[in-house]
Order: structure tokens, then sequence, then C-alpha cells
């Protein structure tokens, strides 16, 4: 089971970081297009006109897909941010106590955002919803993908709610410890 969830984190880590190249890639093309053009200017030709029809809804849409995508992968790396502080000065026990109240909270609250956004995905798809711009894509795509990093983030605090019931500090503690000021137990 440890493999399978582990390996659902880095799937979804690496579809977000495909989403980030995929906006690079548009960008760099509508940045080349702007060169070549006004190169061509320069030179007294006409430009060619080079542009990327829609790039900024297409552009919105993979940032949401790639911020919910990367949520599960974050947050077990430990790279979200939390307060720590609190978690540094209390005893062992109460740290304890605190992680158990904050992952299974979290975890309330994330299944919620997931079913709000699966449910919103499920209407645009059936009143076939499209994105405002020139080139018309249906908008169930992008609201599905931030649906499937809402759910796959519920996974990973489910996961790592259930280590620390178990006793097992979160998968993320040992690197925020290192950085930490101090720790006292």
């Amino acid at each position: 089971m440890r493999a399978a969830l582990d390996k659902l984190y880095a799937i979804a880590l690496w579809l977000s970081a495909g989403c980030l190249v995929a906006i690079g890639l548009l960008v760099g093309a509508q940045l080349a297009g702007r060169l070549i053009d006004g190169t061509l200017r320069l030179l007294g030709f006409e430009p060619v006109g080079i542009v990327i029809l829609s790039l900024a809804e297409f552009a919105g849409s993979l940032l949401a897909a790639a911020s919910f995508l990367a949520l599960a992968a974050t947050l077990k790396a430990g790279a979200h941010i939390r307060i720590a502080m609190l978690l540094q000065v209390v005893p062992q026990r109460m740290r304890h106590a605190l992680e158990i109240w904050a992952f299974g909270a979290a975890a309330v609250l994330s299944a919620y955002i997931a079913w709000q956004l699966s449910t919103f995905a499920y209407v645009s798809l059936q009143f076939d919803e499209v994105s405002p711009g020139v080139v018309r894509f249906p908008l169930a795509v992008p609201q599905a993908a931030m649906a499937a990093g809402a759910i796959i983030l519920t996974i990973a605090l489910i996961d790592e709610f259930v280590a620390v019931l178990r006793g097992r500090g979160p998968s993320f503690r040992a690197a925020e410890d290192a950085v930490s000021l101090g720790k006292v137990d």
C-alpha cells in the first residue's frame, strides 16, 4: 500500500510539472512569435503575426491544475507552510495531539473541497461549459484536474493522519526538524 500511495503522489507531481512545462512552452512560443515579428518589422518585412490564441486561459487552467496536483507531494515533502514554532516548544505528547487534530481537521476540510470541486467539474461537464477565450475548451477539464489534486491531497492527509495515530511522526518530520531552530522533547 505504501508503494502505491507514494507512486500516486509522484505521478501527480509529474503531471503538475508537465503542466508547468506546457505553460513555459506556450509562453516561449508566444515570445518567439513576437521576436520574429519584431525582427521582420525592423528589417522592413511584413510581420507573420504569430500568436497563441487564448494563451491567458490556457496558462491559467494549466497553473490551476499544476497547483492542485502538486499539493500532496509537497505535503509529503514538508514543503507546505506550517506553523512549526509552536510544535517545537511544546512537549512531545502535546505535539502528537496537535498533529492528530491538525491532520484530522485538514483531511475533513480537504475532503469537502475535493467534493465541491468534483461537483463543480461534473456540473460544468453536464452543461457543456467552455472557456470564454477565442479558443474554447471545456472547463470541466481543468476543473477535473483541480478535483483530482484535491482528492489526492485528501488521501495524503489521511495517510499522514493514520501514521501519526500509529505513533509514527509525519513523513516530513525529519526534514522539518533538520531546519528547526531548536527542538524540545
